[in-house]
């Protein structure tokens, strides 16, 4: 198995994804990772190169205020272009970044290629949950915009996703709306409705924003506009209450025994709540694996978006997803 990284990528690039990668090709003997990027600052993170690492030099560079489109069609030579042409030509079986979205979206169409029958690729992320389980919500950002078409695509992708490769018998699909019955929400969810009924999937119907973390579906359906702003809520409300907890903990001493008897909890709660421990969203609707991680992912993050990948491509991930589609 041959699973790419955009060394370049991210915030904190390249050290996080090359100590990330060398993480992975230590921990997985099978696989071969390929870093992508800057040769000489790759080779000077490295104290080592196990036999299953692989340099791969890329002479430019996609920045995160580059305009998606002009920077994938002029700067063939970068790390996130290489790394995409490396997926097309069959020279990886994925490919790993935590680079310019809106560039990994558009490497995604325009140089992996969008999968026959799927109209429009949805970013996938998990979602944690309360019981532990998460919940894969697409589409969390990749577009903006989607007919009730897409949604049912969604849809098809995200259940084979959670069954094929996270193991979730039967899982249950909800399409996110501002109440439960059927006849609830905009045009687009109620156009969307019928057809996600029609679908050979578990539809439970509309949930409610309030009750995704109580576990109330495995996969959630939503347009990226919706789905996006809904992301951003949790996460800024997550960082604020950690916030608040930490300045109710260090007011008085009292508080600060406190704290130290229910710290290992509160690390607990924060490890269950931490995207980095998920890896990364797959971009799903390519005739490729392609794996977004979180802009600031730290080496444990990219380690992560391996384990991930693996197992996508393990079982065979692409090819039910057209398979399903082209039926």
């Amino acid at each position: 198995m041959r699973i790419a990284i955009d060394a370049m990528g991210g915030d904190h690039a390249p050290d996080s994804n090359v100590l990330g990668g060398l993480q992975a090709a230590k921990e997985w003997k099978d696989t071969e990772i390929i870093l992508v990027g800057d040769e000489q600052r790759m080779r000077s993170l490295l104290s080592e190169i196990p036999s299953n690492l692989r340099i791969v030099h890329a002479s430019e560079v996609i920045e995160p205020d580059d305009e998606p489109v002009k920077s994938v069609r002029r700067k063939k030579d970068s790390s996130m272009v290489v790394a995409g042409r490396m997926v097309k030509d069959n020279e990886a079986d994925a490919m790993i970044s935590a680079g310019n979205t809106g560039a990994l979206m558009t490497t995604g169409l325009l140089v992996v290629g969008r999968m026959a029958g799927i109209e429009r690729p949805a970013l996938a992320p998990m979602i944690p949950t309360i019981d532990g389980r998460g919940v894969l919500a697409l589409d969390l950002g990749a577009n903006m915009d989607a007919k009730p078409e897409h949604l049912a695509q969604y849809a098809l992708m995200g259940s084979i996703y959670r069954e094929k490769v996270q193991g979730v018998a039967n899982p249950r699909i909800g399409l996110l709306n501002v109440g439960t019955e059927a006849q609830k929400g905009n045009e687009l969810t109620k156009e969307a409705f019928p057809l996600l009924e029609a679908l050979p999937i578990n539809f439970v119907g509309n949930v409610e924003a309030r009750d995704i973390l109580n576990g109330v579906c495995d996969v959630l359906v939503c347009d990226g506009f919706a789905g996006n702003i809904l992301l951003k809520s949790m996460e800024g409300t997550a960082s604020a209450i950690f916030s608040l907890l930490k300045d109710s903990f260090t007011r008085s001493l009292k508080n600060k025994l406190a704290a130290a008897v229910l710290m290992p909890e509160l690390r607990g709660l924060k490890d269950t709540l931490d995207y980095k421990e998920h890896g990364g969203a797959p971009l799903l609707g390519l005739n490729g694996l392609v794996v977004k991680s979180h802009g600031s992912s730290d080496a444990g993050a990219i380690k992560n978006a391996v384990r991930q990948a693996r197992v996508a491509v393990s079982s065979g991930l692409v090819a039910n997803i057209s398979k399903e589609v082209i039926q």
